[in-house]
């Protein structure tokens, strides 16, 4: 290409008016004397080279022309793709819009839903925690009571036993301290002498009842005989004279005998009561046995002992003491006295004090 651009511009235009200058004679002259100017040689190269440039620089041009025109129709395949990516992101969130909105009204409700459960749950658990307390508190008050009252050991350690098994039910961690201050009441109940407290009152309602039945000892003594002789047939007239002498003899024989009473010395003569006395004698016996009673409901030791000391002298003295039934009661009131009736009971003020305070702490909150 350089050498047909070299060429093109070595051969003259005919068509262009040649100008002459004034030396063209001598430049004519100087080449047909001496060969082809260097500067001209330069000229044709320089515009050989600027030729060349100009020609790479279009194609270049052209080739950048091109790959631009493909680049910017990849362009807007992108951006076509890209603004249907787009819409359809717009379409998508605004269906998930939509959905989050209808998210957002099922959350509400179901929130709304959960503070309703929640206040239902709280009302009935405060119910449940309340019913409980109550029962736990008349559980306890009840064992105090039959501490109190009736001294009745046992009966207190179920009522606790009661109250620590419906706290042991509610499975609450709340409900722990109270179980440790009744099961510290329960170990000192338990830790308590048995006393059979129905078992000595029935002893003594035994005793009371057999007062009335229990023969005196003046009763014991050899009594006449009020039984009258059967009417004696009347003797044949041949036998009048012997058996009228047997009568007599037996008739003196009975006077004998009204005259002399044998007694044993061995052992206290029996008090002697007046007539009329045995009553007194029983009902003030029985007042005695009363007494000892309700000292033992009541846990009174000196009285309840006293009481029966006395009761045990009465009989002894005054009641015949070879009787099965006297011997009975006498036995039973003298291992009645030996027993301790006057055992001191704790109390449960702290189980009751524990209760109180759990409840007035649930009221505060």
């Amino acid at each position: 290409m350089n050498d047909n651009v070299d060429s093109q511009s070595q051969q003259p235009d005919s068509s262009i008016p040649q100008v002459t200058s004034p030396s063209g004679g001598q430049a004519q002259a100087a080449r047909k004397s001496g060969g082809i100017s260097p500067w001209a040689i330069i000229a044709v190269l320089a515009l050989g080279l600027a030729g060349w440039q100009w020609i790479e620089t279009r194609i270049r041009l052209s080739e950048t022309q091109q790959e631009l025109a493909k680049r910017l129709a990849a362009s807007d395949s992108v951006a076509q793709e890209s603004r249907a990516l787009a819409k359809q992101a717009q379409e998508q969130l605004a269906a998930l819009q939509g959905k989050l909105g209808e998210l957002e009204g099922r959350l509400a409700e179901s929130k709304s839903q959960q503070e309703v459960l929640e206040g239902l749950y709280q009302k009935l658990a405060r119910n449940n925690e309340e019913t409980a307390l109550a029962e736990i508190e008349q559980s306890v008050t009840l064992a105090s009571q039959q501490l109190q009252l009736a001294g009745n050991v046992q009966g207190a350690v179920l009522a606790l036993q009661a109250a620590d098994a419906r706290l042991a039910a509610s499975n609450r961690p709340q409900f722990i301290s109270l179980r440790k201050v009744l099961a510290r009441d329960l170990d000192r109940l338990r830790a308590l002498p048995q006393l059979d407290l129905p078992g000595m009152y029935l002893r003594l309602e035994n005793v009371i009842a057999a007062v009335d039945s229990l023969p005196l000892a003046v009763d014991g003594r050899p009594r006449e005989e009020t039984k009258s002789a059967p009417p004696a047939e009347q003797p044949p007239a041949a036998v009048l004279s012997a058996g009228y002498w047997q009568l007599l003899a037996a008739d003196f024989w009975k006077e004998v005998r009204s005259l002399v009473r044998i007694q044993r010395f061995d052992r206290d003569e029996p008090a002697l009561l007046a007539p009329g006395q045995g009553f007194f004698l029983r009902e003030n016996l029985k007042l005695r046995l009363l007494n000892a009673r309700l000292a033992l409901l009541s846990r009174d030791q000196w009285t309840f002992r006293n009481e029966l000391r006395q009761a045990h002298a009465w009989i002894e003295r005054y009641f015949d003491g070879r009787e099965k039934a006297v011997q009975t009661s006498l036995i039973s009131l003298k291992q009645l006295s030996a027993t301790e009736v006057s055992i001191e009971l704790p109390s449960l003020n702290d189980s009751l004090s524990a209760i109180k305070g759990f409840r007035a702490e649930k009221d505060r909150r």
